[in-house]
């Protein structure tokens, strides 16, 4: 079904999804470099919740949004490439999560988390619409 929505508005939502989750990990633990060693060295375990340099970083980054955004992505695409249409729970659970995030703190690329749920979310119609028009048909 992926080929049949308006031009790949489910493919670009996905891939817009996954390079975010990616830059915001890379990116992430780029600048969390200084604290790898307290991460790796388990410094965390008992004292995950301090304010501290390490905890903070750590739950920005491999505890951050970046895994799961990069996971949906990924997913979205691989269902296009299999013709699966995505279900619109997952659009709309992106679409509130990017919202909140983009209420809540600025500057972040969650404005365009925004965007691609709302993409998904028109590809998924869309190519719904397109199923059931020809069991309509019949």
């Amino acid at each position: 079904m992926g080929q049949h929505d308006m031009p790949g508005t489910i493919k670009w939502a996905g891939w817009i999804l996954a390079v975010i989750g990616t830059g915001h990990l890379g990116l992430g633990l780029l600048v969390s470099s200084s604290s790898f060693d307290e991460w790796l060295t388990l410094e965390l375990w008992g004292h995950w919740w301090e304010d501290t340099p390490a905890a903070n970083s750590f739950w920005a980054n491999p505890a951050g949004f970046g895994w799961p955004l990069l996971l949906v992505g990924s997913l979205i695409v691989w269902m296009d490439r299999r013709g699966i249409v995505p279900p619109e729970f997952l659009a709309w659970a992106v679409l509130g999560w990017g919202v909140v995030c983009a209420v809540v703190v600025e500057p972040t690329p969650a404005p365009v988390v925004v965007i691609a749920a709302i993409l998904l979310l028109r590809g998924i119609r869309v190519a719904g619409a397109q199923v059931a028009a020809p069991a309509l048909a019949r």
